[in-house]
Order: C-alpha cells, then structure tokens, then sequence
C-alpha cells in the first residue's frame, strides 16, 4: 500500500462512510483485467489517498470494478484508526 493523491482518471467514484473510492479495471496485455483501487479520506485535511493495485485479475472490467468496490467496502468497514 502506498499512499498519493487522488487522481481517478475519469473512472466511476462513490462515497462511503466518509471516504471516496474510485474502483477501476485495468486492461492487461493477457487479456484480463486488474481490479485497482483508490480510497480517500474525505474529511483528511492531508487528502492522504491509499492505492491498492492488481488485488485480484478478471476476465470482465465491469466484475473487476464490482470486486474493487466491494474490497474498499470491506477496507473501511474494517480499519482501525489510531488513538489520539
């Protein structure tokens, strides 16, 4: 995981529990797709982006988003913030 600034390049975001997530699918030279993921704190005053790339490989982009959207769901409702 590292962390960026949020940049979509045009893909479908949505807003969940506080945070944007902006799944997408990357084409590959095999002919599958990679389902990448940007998730954002809304509310971050650094707008500290994580990026998780290739989490899994799909043969259909649209299955390839559904299962980075779906993750980032399960990412946030998961996270453990640090205490103050």
């Amino acid at each position: 995981m590292r962390s960026v600034a949020l940049n979509t390049g045009g893909h479908t975001n949505m807003h969940y529990k506080g945070y944007e997530v902006a799944p997408a699918a990357q084409p590959l030279a095999s002919g599958l797709f990679a389902a990448n993921l940007v998730i954002q704190d809304e509310v971050s005053l650094q707008k500290r982006a994580y990026v998780f790339n290739a989490l899994d490989y799909f043969f259909e982009s649209d299955l390839a988003v559904a299962y980075a959207a779906r993750w980032a769901r399960m990412w946030i409702d998961n996270r453990r913030l640090p205490h103050a």
